[in-house]
């Protein structure tokens, strides 16, 4: 069995790492490349870093800091946040980047997931979906959550894969920053497309992380609470994940 990733999400917003619940009430945790590379050394297995301000300044902003972060980090991370043309995505990749994350562009525009993995690889190519539950229903948001669609959840991870997404990384708005667990029960239908699947939303123990690696089928564990207030330190996590029989690497 290929062994489970652990994934701390860094936020940055005007150049720092920040932290909310339901994507609001954002509060500073950190600087990121510093936060990143204390992350690295504890045995992370990859990085997200999303940029969820995006305004033009803080794209020029971002790729700059893009830039540092590959210079000090050796593990894979992910970049996102205002991705909106094949160009956007090329500037952050030539910045270092190992993959990149498309979200809000996408879903007003499938084809770019399309322009994208064809001129770089799907294995390049995250695509991030934002959801709530509405009337039973697994809704897609935008905009950090802010514009609901009337896209459903799984029909357009179906979608996007298609399209030539390498990985699906799901966020349940309800269950964001709350440390409540994972949704596990939809983690294991998103689990049966033919292309991994990283969790976030929700961490608050090593049980809610070891459930969604197993009963949810989920291929990686995302989380940012729990790691940037130093409630459970990665190598405690991989330690005891590894002591319920989860293999990674420790």
């Amino acid at each position: 069995m290929l062994a489970k990733r652990i994934i701390p999400c860094l936020d940055i917003r005007d150049g720092q790492t920040v932290k909310g619940i339901h994507f609001e009430d954002l509060r500073r945790v950190g600087d990121p490349v510093e936060l990143g590379a204390k992350y690295a050394a504890e045995g992370a297995d990859e990085l997200v870093y999303l940029d969820i301000s995006a305004s033009q300044e803080g794209r020029r902003t971002f790729t700059d800091l893009v830039s540092r972060i590959a210079a000090r980090i050796d593990i894979p991370f992910t970049v996102g946040g205002g991705i909106a043309s094949v160009d956007d995505a090329g500037r952050l990749l030539d910045a270092g980047a190992d993959k990149v994350t498309v979200n809000s562009a996408a879903v007003g525009n499938p084809a770019l997931i399309d322009s994208i993995a064809s001129k770089y690889g799907s294995q390049f190519v995250v695509v991030a979906i934002d959801a709530r539950q509405i009337d039973g229903r697994w809704r897609v948001t935008t905009h950090g959550g802010r514009h609901l669609t009337e896209r459903e959840l799984f029909t357009w991870a179906r979608e996007a894969v298609d399209r030539g997404a390498g990985e699906i990384l799901f966020t349940s708005m309800d269950h964001d920053g709350t440390k409540n667990g994972y949704p596990c029960e939809t983690f294991a239908r998103l689990a049966e497309l033919p292309v991994p699947v990283i969790a976030s939303g929700g961490a608050g123990t090593v049980g809610h992380i070891a459930e969604v690696l197993t009963r949810g089928g989920a291929d990686a564990a995302l989380a940012a609470s729990i790691f940037h207030y130093g409630e459970i330190p990665i190598p405690r996590l991989k330690r005891e994940l590894r002591e319920r029989g989860i293999p990674v690497r420790l």
